[in-house]
């Protein structure tokens, strides 16, 4: 039984989007999730849209491989539909279920919400995709710095996201050994109502734990044979520099949410 994770995972290709400084595309990023979320009408959801599809085509990443990154959190985007549908209660009742019934502010909350999340699910993950964990770090780890000069381990804080990042897949594949393991015993994970569903993966959870911290402390250990100190005169083998590009990418972000914002006044 094999894990697929590809939440994260870095797609390599030759693209301005890859070449962008990783600070300037989260930052850039981040402004687009916000203005992303205080869209309202149609007008700015087709403009969300067509920014975010233009981004991923510049990007040159396959529409298949952004569809399988936001795939595992699908779920989430059907549940909140349906709890928009069902349970906003403006507007006139177009349909009758029951005690449940379908309202037209249900309908235009349930299309406006799901449309919000899933190009803030897009934008977050085109921003893995185009950036590898070691940029991704080093960006938090600049950007996190001004934190130290008032005593907080902005550096630490950093390494630390780095860390979790990498361990992610190597905790993918030792939760498919154990899986495989348990099965071969006798265990099974899909017999049975879910009580005993829940506690078939209680062994897996646990091993899972135990491989955690003994990765932890074999981590801890090297990193105590090798003399680390944090950020204490760190340097960078890749520096990161801000360019014509990084401030192309600024201007076209800023002339976004401006454009975003017009068109709320206007519809």
């Amino acid at each position: 039984m094999a894990l697929k994770i590809s939440i994260g995972q870095y797609y390599a290709a030759a693209s301005t989007v890859h070449a962008l400084d990783a600070r300037v595309k989260l930052w850039c990023v981040l402004t687009v999730l916000v203005a992303v979320f205080c869209t309202s009408n149609a007008a700015q959801l087709l403009l969300a849209a067509g920014f975010v599809a233009a981004l991923l085509a510049i990007a040159r990443v396959p529409a298949g491989r952004v569809v399988a990154s936001v795939r595992p959190l699908m779920v989430f985007l059907a549940v909140l539909s349906l709890f928009n549908l069902l349970f906003v209660r403006t507007g006139e009742v177009v349909a009758t279920l029951g005690p449940l019934s379908v309202t037209s502010g249900g309908i235009t909350a349930a299309a406006l919400y799901t449309a919000r999340f899933a190009l803030a699910l897009v934008a977050g993950s085109l921003v893995m995709l185009t950036t590898t964990p070691t940029q991704l770090a080093d960006a938090f780890d600049r950007m996190l710095s001004p934190l130290s000069r008032v005593g907080i381990p902005g550096h630490e804080i950093a390494m630390v996201f780095s860390l979790m990042m990498r361990f992610v897949p190597t905790l993918a594949d030792e939760t498919s050994a154990i899986i495989d393991a348990q099965s071969l015993r006798g265990g099974a994970f899909d017999e049975g109502g879910p009580v005993r569903r829940v506690r078939s993966i209680v062994p897996v959870v646990v091993a899972l734990l135990a491989s955690g911290l003994r990765h932890a402390d074999g981590l801890s250990r090297a990193l105590d044979a090798r003399c680390y100190e944090g950020g204490a005169g760190r340097t960078h083998f890749h520096e990161q520099h801000l360019g014509a590009r990084e401030v192309v990418a600024a201007l076209v972000t800023a002339a976004f949410v401006a454009l975003l914002a017009l068109l709320g006044f206007l519809f």
